[in-house]
């Protein structure tokens, strides 16, 4: 084929997918999305993420959220906030139908064991407090609840800490079943937290099917498994039946997706094909200060949400 002829055809067979301007082919671009539109999946965002827009106040936040298309909110510190506070944030967010995503359930211990020892007085607090959570699930229309084993025992086989934390939770998951609400164990990378029992996505998994309970599942945080272990997608689907909740950050820097080194476009894409419908907690900070860090934040969740 001569040349002109080559190019003749091709620029033909660019009708639909491109235009001839001026000699050059363009790509045409596909409408946008209203900006206001709901995005894909339920990103959840935190108090403080869009506070130079839409000020301090907890309620005006949800509803500059949902004014961005935002379809969840995540709250680590909902427990300890008064009965009042719950109320209003509950009643927010029911008016803008969001849906409310984890809260931390009980005590975390950083620097020494509790569930992994086996110590009854250990254990008997982590119960009360799963039991207390119970009545915060239901005041603020929670399912899922945040769980950290604590520190590694060294004085103990990694074996005989496991078991102990099985049973911590087995027993946490009888309090829990019957209200339809679930723990979420979340491994945490040991560059930020070294020392934490629970690392990997393939313990959480195994200590998931000991316990063998609906109330008891994996939260994924990708932020903390791309620094422990990488390889997300393919840990995505081996655990995948034990995933309850994702969380997001982009790695280095725990930033918003498009900051760092994960294909987040890619791992959200996998995620929303394999029919997730649950909550994906927005937990990282503005890469950029002010309002101009919070709508760039905003573009990049339109970015990556674009599959």
């Amino acid at each position: 084929m001569k040349r002109r002829d080559f190019i003749t055809t091709m620029a033909a067979g660019a009708v639909g997918a491109g235009t001839m301007l001026n000699g050059t082919l363009r790509a045409v671009a596909a409408p946008a999305r209203p900006r206001n539109q709901a995005f894909k999946l339920k990103y959840a965002p935190h108090f403080g993420m869009f506070k130079h827009h839409a000020g301090d106040d907890f309620v005006d936040q949800i509803m500059f959220a949902a004014d961005q298309g935002f379809t969840a909110w995540e709250d680590n510190g909902m427990k300890g906030r008064t009965v009042e506070t719950q109320e209003k944030i509950a009643t927010a967010m029911a008016q803008r139908g969001m849906q409310m995503g984890v809260f931390v359930a009980h005590t975390i211990y950083w620097r020494e064991p509790n569930l992994a020892n086996g110590d009854p007085e250990l254990r008997a607090k982590f119960l009360k407090e799963i039991e207390e959570s119970v009545e915060v699930a239901k005041r603020v229309n929670a399912t899922w609840m945040t769980v950290v084993p604590g520190h590694v025992d060294l004085r103990l086989d990694m074996g005989y800490q496991t078991a102990n934390v099985v049973e911590s939770l087995k027993r946490a998951s009888d309090i829990l079943a019957p209200h339809g609400l679930v723990m979420v164990l979340e491994p945490l990378n040991p560059r930020n937290h070294p020392g934490l029992f629970l690392k990997k996505i393939a313990h959480g998994y195994e200590i998931c099917k000991a316990v063998n309970s609906p109330a008891c599942k994996i939260l994924n945080d990708l932020y903390h498994q791309q620094i422990t272990e990488g390889n997300l997608i393919p840990n995505i689907d081996a655990a995948w039946d034990e995933i309850a909740y994702f969380q997001i950050g982009d790695n280095p820097g725990r930033k918003e997706p498009t900051t760092g080194e994960i294909n987040y476009l890619n791992v959200f894409k996998h995620i929303h094909e394999k029919g997730f419908t649950g909550v994906m907690g927005m937990e990282h900070g503005n890469m950029k200060p002010g309002k101009e860090g919070e709508q760039a934040l905003i573009d990049a969740y339109r970015a990556v949400d674009s599959f």
